[in-house]
């Protein structure tokens, strides 16, 4: 084989000639004249015809001993042919085993819990590619969509000496015989670079201990962020809704055919972009709850998954619902100046019941109001005094939000649960492989 190894897909692409391609068999079949596999590699897949008669005893003898996730080196005639499963055949003047495969271990049919203990091989399937790939689209969409509109990306530590969403969701490490936590999110350290840089983003890994066992929840996740000085609560709302329009457009521009193996019926995500997402009060939402859907939430309490899920069946978009009761919300919330019983906050839910995807806010400005709802929490205020320097020191109005990124991409890919947006997903009772 002496000619430049091409992708499955270019050689696809040119439909006829030699080419030589590399990859892994997908299925194989066959008699003692005729071998058939099927190749794969990171592109497509394509039928292969191995003649005993064009390649020699020795040869044909190494190709009757593959099996599934065997790689291997192949040249050939491509050729179009409608019988092929993606309308191809490639006809193999030669081959080269790469690497022989045992039994392999992921079959149709198996428990959740076995594909779970062989992620590392399950990376391999149709519809893991297809998700990774829509998964990329949606990495770089973000880090697009922020750069376009004048954003710097920005790092925050992963340790972290106290809460930002919670106490009781934090993961306590040792480091070096005192308590840090690693990172609920990036927003104490970024609000201090605001004043630097005006408008930064960042996507990276956040961590909760959230003691749930959910389709939705996972420990360990990937977050889009932003934070933005001078920056107004209805701009805050546009970002967030012009962030999803722009992922959404990404992946049916790059992705239709990742979509179509995940069976995903792309109407569905089609008014994202068509439409303006609506927009509401927390107390709007109740009330429309109340006469749509018959549920009679208690003002104060937060939405539940079964009211998110209800208010999501009566849109086809994404839904903004602004102005949530305080007390349900973190203490870095600033109160509505006419009614200090609800903060500036909102949280975008998705359709199709896939929940909350984004939480926003504008932040706190006033000090005093800072420190005394953390006094409520019962935090210790010392650890905070570089966050509140934020405040003595030129403070802005500002705000910013946070994107779970493998909620979005539940969504777009239609999955039935958020372990299979990631490829080493981490719950609480999945810590490896």
């Amino acid at each position: 084989m002496i000619m430049e190894f091409i992708s499955i897909q270019q050689a696809m692409d040119k439909g006829e000639g030699e080419v030589s391609l590399r990859g892994w068999v997908n299925r194989e079949r066959g008699s003692n004249k005729l071998k058939f596999i099927v190749l794969r590699d990171s592109t497509n897949t394509i039928q292969c015809v191995i003649s005993r008669a064009d390649v020699g005893d020795d040869k044909f003898a190494e190709a009757d001993k593959l099996q599934v996730e065997a790689s291997l080196e192949i040249h050939g005639e491509i050729k179009k042919d409608e019988r092929a499963p993606t309308g191809y055949e490639l006809h193999v003047k030669d081959l080269n085993v790469v690497g022989l495969s045992d039994s392999f271990p992921i079959q149709p049919g198996q428990s959740r819990e076995f594909m779970d203990d062989n992620r590392h091989l399950l990376l391999r399937s149709s519809k893991m590619v297809a998700m990774l790939k829509i998964r990329s689209t949606i990495f770089g969409a973000i880090h697009n969509y922020f750069r376009a509109e004048g954003f710097f990306e920005y790092q925050s530590p992963i340790f972290q000496s106290m809460q930002c969403e919670g106490g009781s969701t934090l993961f306590e490490c040792n480091y070096y015989g005192k308590p840090v936590y690693l990172a609920q999110t990036w927003q104490l350290y970024a609000e201090p670079a605001i004043f630097a840089l005006e408008k930064i983003y960042t996507v990276a890994p956040s961590f909760r201990a959230e003691k749930s066992k959910t389709s939705r929840h996972l420990t360990e996740y990937w977050h889009a962020e932003m934070e933005a000085a001078w920056i107004e609560f209805t701009k805050l709302q546009d970002y967030s809704e012009g962030l999803l329009k722009a992922v959404v457009k990404e992946v049916l521009d790059k992705n239709l055919t990742d979509l179509k193996i995940l069976e995903r019926d792309i109407e569905k995500l089609k008014p994202t972009l068509e439409k303006p997402f609506p927009r509401m009060t927390y107390s709007d939402a109740l009330k429309i709850l109340n006469e749509k859907a018959g549920m009679n939430v208690e003002w104060g309490k937060d939405l539940r998954t079964i009211e998110e899920d209800k208010l999501s069946e009566l849109y086809d978009t994404p839904v903004i619902v602004t102005d949530y009761p305080k007390k349900v919300k973190a203490f870095y919330m600033k109160e509505v100046a006419d009614n200090p019983d609800v903060v500036q906050g909102f949280d975008v839910i998705a359709p199709e019941h896939y929940g909350e995807i984004v939480g926003a806010s504008q932040r706190e400005d006033d000090l005093e109001k800072l420190k005394q709802r953390l006094l409520d929490q019962g935090e210790n205020l010392d650890e905070y005094e570089f966050y509140f320097d934020t405040r003595k020191y030129g403070s802005v109005p500002h705000g910013g939000f946070g994107l779970g990124v493998e909620r979005v991409i539940a969504w777009v890919c239609g999955l039935d649960n958020i372990k299979d947006a990631i490829p080493f997903p981490r719950t609480m009772l999945r810590w490896k492989p």
